[in-house]
């Protein structure tokens, strides 16, 4: 029998959740190297010292708002019909990220992109990379029936993904893409993907 949390467990909970979408809000926002946990605590309306009863720095509250959209996301992939093709659904869910339509949209998008702005983030983002590259590969192991240990595909597919899905953003955010949307480039990516990224023709 699965058991509900109780009340004060799920305070523990909102305040955490609180305290890391405040963090990430003003990382976004200032730089998180201008964002103190007394902002954060201030910005989530509790005290500095609840902060610190949580984190232990700015940037474990703004990579804890990125780990919790990875669950959602590797929740959103388990809910997917068994007999839909993986990169079908793939290219799914990397829509909903690059074009803000789904649950994990927003934070993904924005821990990448702090992620590259600031070494002290990307420093501390190298554990929880490794902790998230497990459960997700675990995930699509899962998902196509391939085993996470003795296989490459897992592997393979994930680093293909998460690259299709950042050079996304990057071109999309740099602003000299032709296309009419990121969602477009995300089509294009995965056509690319599918046709096993044939060297496209030379510019004129």
């Amino acid at each position: 029998m699965i058991t509900e949390p109780g009340l004060r467990d799920r305070k523990k909970a909102a305040t955490r959740a609180a305290l890391s979408s405040a963090a990430e809000r003003l990382a976004r926002a200032l730089g998180i190297e201008c964002v103190t946990a007394d902002a954060i605590a201030s910005e989530a309306g509790v005290s500095t010292r609840t902060f610190h009863n949580y984190f232990s720095s700015k940037e474990e509250a703004v990579l804890a708002s990125f780990e919790e959209s990875v669950t959602l996301w590797i929740e959103a992939l388990a809910s997917r019909p068994a007999g839909e093709p993986i990169l079908d659904v793939l290219e799914d869910l990397v829509v909903e990220i690059v074009t803000g339509s789904g649950p994990t949209a927003s934070k993904t998008t924005s821990i990448w992109m702090l992620s590259d702005a600031s070494p002290a983030l990307y420093r501390d983002a190298a554990d929880m990379h490794q902790r998230i590259n497990r459960a997700v590969t675990q995930a699509l192991a899962e998902r196509t029936g391939t085993d996470v240990e003795r296989d490459l595909y897992p592997t393979l597919l994930l680093g293909a993904v998460a690259g299709a899905a950042k050079s996304v953003i990057a071109i999309w955010s740099g602003g000299k893409s032709d296309a009419s949307g990121p969602e477009e480039l995300v089509h294009d990516a995965f056509r690319q993907i599918r046709a096993g990224l044939p060297a496209p023709p030379p510019r004129l």
